[in-house]
């Protein structure tokens, strides 16, 4: 065989991955994209596709972004609907 997988090897990502999970805790609206941005700003150097694989790995989705935000009060009655099928007549 030319690959043998190691089995007795330590994950060496193990503290990112629960770093990632922590950031997800706190934001569930991160993808990897924010998720890359907030690892740099506490100072992680990682590249943006290894953070898109861990979370993969992980399960981690971001919530989608919704704009609905359902029927607010009371729709009022349509009255200018109700004037404009008044019957008018002309003078010939």
């Amino acid at each position: 065989m030319y690959w043998q997988k190691r089995f007795n090897r330590e994950n060496p990502d193990k503290k990112l991955e629960e770093k990632i999970r922590e950031i997800q805790e706190l934001n569930k609206d991160y993808g990897y994209r924010r998720m890359f941005g907030e690892l740099r700003n506490q100072g992680y150097i990682i590249n943006k596709k290894k953070v898109q694989r861990i979370m993969q790995k992980l399960g981690l989705q971001s919530r989608k972004y919704s704009s609905y935000k359902g029927k607010v009060g009371t729709v009022a009655p349509n009255r200018i609907h109700s004037a404009s099928i008044r019957i008018y007549h002309t003078r010939k």
